[in-house]
């Protein structure tokens, strides 16, 4: 008996001896061998691949931030936690009109600040009285995080939110073990009332608490709580799944590796040991190469996702509604966003009445409109075919007759790795073949832009990568093209002709253009003689229009004298909060005002403790 199956059995060894081995695939992290070569460890890393919960975040590729909170209804950015619940009363709210504005400019998720750095919580939460709860809205019985997340259910829209580790109002903030217990209580509320939660955000703020002292947050319990009550979630910056893309100017980078060995943001240890050796944070350009991959220890998925506000501030200010990016500016940030294998968060704050603003309505309608227009019709034939390319190997497409195109689209399968190095892309026209672009990594989705032509071919080259590269989709396509036409930022509501610095040649300071910047050594006051007196509200700072931002001041003092000579010091909360990473114009108003013919602008501290002072331009504001 056992003879009459030995042919069956033969026959089965055979065939699986010359079957080729199925590749052994890493998901989201995997470990060097002591001894591995280089070449080992990009092999390695050419088989990272994302978690079920990271392929299905990198394919929403648009989601919205709503920053809404106490900050609505003061005028801050960054509020210090003191601010009456009182405050909190919009009038309108209808996170239906939030959703369906979302729906209809293409965002595939919702993410609610249900609690910012000022410890205002938008959910009538157990941790703390200050709280919707005690606000006026709904008599204290409104939930804002309820609704949305009911909004959302209804008009089939993902949901995430966003708590803020650092909390300005908590008296138990500094106190490592008891705050890191009210936070989790916190965490614990919003992953267990509201449904599925799809996306959870960390920031890395870790400020003075009241009591002086600074928080160690516990990330290893924070994200075991999230991996138990909400296991599909990913979680963001301070999370495991998702990085910040290193700037909040809409901008990722031209090489964009998923597979990186920057580790995640929970790993503050890992983080501060990759920084000695390698030199590495996320604002580094270089964040997966071959020399960088030869020198760690392991790599990790680790996506970057790119967030990015409408308007100049994160949180709604009446004086910015002439200030929301154009449709340019935004189909810009799309193509190095989505367009550079990173997710696009684009926060539309809510206003004072808890609505989405009009002029931001129809902004993020034009922008999808325009981006369901363009990539409504592949012009490549055959273009959606799988193409497993070897490196050096080219790939010919015919192309629609008469078709115009400016815009080249490649994808990678991600559930595969990402692989592609570099790579070419030609037309051919008048019978030449033609140089139209070329590009680094592509990961999910690369974007390149090229001038308009009528090709009748294109040829793909791959001439790095990664083992064999597994391209999933070419195209060609024709954007139309778009003016900026981005409002001017006024600066200041009073004429500057007059102005005068004293003690110092500071005129570029106040000439109008932030592209002229003046610049001191050390914290230099700057005093100026506006030549008669006004009665001002305020003022803007803004910082200069560079790369460079050494000398943006982060911490001040304000002050205004009639004579020169005795000096008032004005009532504000003293720091442009967020400058290093949204340095754009501050406008600070008193909420009185202020008789003045001089004014002192005098910093205390610089964005990174650098002895120096720049100021782009700076002006006053009037009541």
């Amino acid at each position: 008996m056992k003879k009459r199956y030995l042919p069956l059995v033969l026959a089965a060894f055979l065939t699986a001896c010359t079957q080729t081995p199925k590749q052994e695939l890493y998901e989201k992290h995997v470990v060097f061998p002591e001894g591995a070569t280089p070449e080992q460890k990009v092999d390695m890393a050419s088989r990272l691949v994302p978690t079920p919960q990271q392929l299905e975040w990198q394919q929403m590729e648009f989601t919205a931030f709503l920053h809404f909170g106490m900050n609505t209804f003061t005028g801050n950015e960054w509020g210090h936690g003191t601010d009456s619940p009182e405050l909190f009363n919009p009038s309108e709210l209808d996170c239906e009109q939030w959703v369906k504005a979302l729906k209809d400019g293409g965002f595939k998720m919702a993410l609610i600040t249900a609690k910012h750095h000022d410890g205002f919580c938008l959910w009538p939460t157990a941790t703390t009285e200050y709280s919707v709860k005690n606000s006026p809205w709904k008599d204290g019985k409104g939930d804002v995080v309820r609704e949305l997340r009911d909004a959302c259910e209804k008009y089939g829209m993902k949901f995430g939110v966003y708590l803020s580790p650092w909390d300005r109002n908590a008296e138990c903030y500094g106190d490592s073990p008891a705050y890191n217990k009210f936070f989790i209580e916190q965490l614990t509320e919003l992953l267990s009332n509201y449904g599925e939660v799809h996306e959870v955000w960390f920031d890395g703020a870790c400020g003075e608490g009241p009591n002086g002292k600074k928080q160690e947050y516990d990330w290893t319990a924070i994200l075991a709580k999230i991996r138990e009550l909400q296991p599909k979630a990913v979680t963001a910056i301070m999370g495991d799944d998702v990085r910040w893309v290193g700037n909040e100017g809409g901008m990722g980078r031209d090489t964009e590796w998923s597979a990186t060995v920057l580790p995640p943001g929970s790993y503050t240890q890992k983080k501060e040991a990759i920084k000695e050796t390698l030199g590495l944070d996320e604002l580094s350009k270089d964040l997966g190469s071959r020399e960088l991959l030869a020198k760690a220890q392991e790599a990790y998925w680790y996506p970057s996702e790119v967030d990015v506000s409408i308007r100049p501030g994160w949180f709604y200010h009446a004086h910015q509604d002439e200030q929301v990016r154009s449709l340019a500016n935004l189909v810009n940030i799309y193509y190095r966003s989505v367009g550079c294998n990173s997710v696009l968060l684009l926060n539309i704050p809510p206003d004072r009445r808890g609505l989405i603003h009009e002029v931001d309505v129809q902004r993020i309608k034009e922008l999808s409109d325009y981006i369901a227009k363009t990539f409504a019709d592949n012009q490549v034939v055959g273009g959606n075919a799988v193409w497993n390319a070897e490196i050096g190997q080219s790939k010919e497409y015919e192309v629609k007759s008469g078709a115009m195109v400016n815009t080249f689209l490649i994808q990678e399968d991600i559930a595969q790795g990402q692989r592609v190095e570099d790579f070419l892309v030609e037309v051919y026209s008048n019978g030449a073949w033609q140089y139209a672009a070329e590009g680094t990594t592509v990961g999910y989705k690369r974007l390149l832009r090229f001038s308009d032509c009528q090709p009748e071919k294109i040829r793909v080259t791959i001439r790095g990568t990664r083992a064999t590269a597994n391209i999933t989709n070419i195209g060609l396509y024709y954007a139309e093209p778009l003016q900026d036409k981005d409002a001017k930022v006024r600066i200041s509501q009073v004429k500057t002709e007059g102005w005068k610095a004293v003690g110092a040649d500071a005129a570029t300071a106040f000439d109008g253009d932030i592209n002229t910047a003046w610049k001191a050594d050390g914290l230099t006051a700057l005093v100026v003689d506006m030549g008669q007196e006004e009665a001002i509200a305020g003022f803007c700072y803004a910082p200069a229009a560079n790369e460079d931002l050494t000398g943006t001041i982060y911490k001040y003092n304000f002050y205004v004298s009639t004579d020169g000579e005795n000096w008032i010091k004005c009532d504000t909360n003293g720091e442009f909060s967020n400058i290093m990473h949204n340095p754009v114009p501050y406008y600070v108003r008193f909420g009185k005002t202020y008789q003045a013919r001089y004014f002192k602008l005098e910093p205390l501290a610089e964005i990174n403790a650098a002895d120096k002072t720049s100021i782009g331009d700076i002006g006053v504001l009037l009541k």
